[in-house]
């Protein structure tokens, strides 16, 4: 999940080299959409924010404060589009590619930051397998188990793939991942002011909201950002609450549990339609229409 924006932009031609996109049958396919997914994907956006290369970008050239409700609808179009596009999907890495070539910005100390460079670049790809197994831990029925948790690493670093990570840095096994993990939030990561400014927001009115609805929005504003606002700190590493200078008590790990599992229990048992983001449900639905056709095909008189 990427906390990078997106923006329109011509789409580069088909490679013989391009990855194989993401189809049913695939762990990806079965969660990415899930609205529950979304709640665990908000850490990754703050841990992306946290790398000091991206944070300087973002904050100097994102449109995440005069329209953070804009920005997180295309990010999440994107983040959708790498999954369920077919090949739209590599389309869009390349798409992002091309975009973020020109885009640097200096710091505050001087030192430039490009948003292709390839730390950077891996770590936004990266955060997304941390997200993926905090989510389960706490939006799932059962965490996930050593086989699933293997394919879900595999779909991830394919989707590094379909991003145009460097291989070179794409974890080989998930010890590899966990060992790169925990070395870049404890010796790279900051508390950059960009993170503390998503979290501090969460529960506030959109800028973009006209001056007469405000008031109505806002007790609405409040109790969801404020859900979103726990959820995204419960799911963080403890390293990097402490690097933020946030507080979680034991008794937030028991709440945030608890709120997971009456999650887990009831998304189940509402209507796909409703557990699935747009993308996510079309592109689910095209797929089942899709393996009808062949069937009728395969069965046709001859």
């Amino acid at each position: 999940m990427s906390l990078m924006e997106t923006t329109g932009a011509a789409v580069p031609a088909r490679d013989d080299s391009d990855p194989e996109p993401f189809g049913p049958g695939s762990l990806m396919w079965d969660s990415i959409g899930l609205y529950s997914s979304a709640l665990a994907g908000s850490c990754a956006f703050i841990l992306q924010s946290m790398h000091p290369a991206i944070g300087t970008v973002v904050d100097q050239l994102s449109s995440f404060r005069t329209d953070p409700v804009g920005r997180a609808r295309r990010s999440f179009a994107s983040v959708q589009t790498w999954v369920y596009g077919g090949r739209t999907a590599i389309e869009e890495g390349k798409r992002l590619r091309e975009m973020h070539k020109p885009l640097s910005a200096v710091d505050e100390n001087g030192q430039r930051h490009h948003a292709l460079s390839g730390e950077p670049w891996a770590w936004v790809h990266l955060t997304g397998f941390y997200a993926a197994v905090a989510s389960a831990r706490y939006f799932a029925l059962e965490p996930l188990d050593e086989e699933s948790e293997q394919q879900v690493f595999d779909e991830f670093m394919h989707l590094g793939r379909i991003l145009q990570v460097p291989s070179r840095l794409i974890p080989a096994t998930i010890d590899e991942y966990w060992t790169y993990f925990d070395a870049m939030v404890a010796d790279t990561l900051v508390p950059h002011r960009v993170a503390h400014h998503v979290l501090d927001n969460m529960d506030k009115v959109p800028p973009t909201v006209p001056p007469l609805l405000r008031p109505a929005l806002a007790p609405l504003a409040m109790s969801t950002g404020r859900l979103g606002r726990f959820v995204t700190i419960g799911t963080l590493p403890e390293a990097a609450r402490e690097k933020l200078g946030l507080t979680w008590t034991p008794a937030d790990e028991r709440r945030l549990r608890r709120v997971g599992q009456t999650i887990a229990r009831t998304t189940p048992l509402l209507p796909e339609r409703v557990r699935y983001m747009p993308i996510a449900y079309r592109a689910r639905e095209a797929a089942r229409a899709q393996q009808r056709l062949d069937r009728a095909l395969a069965t046709r008189p001859l």
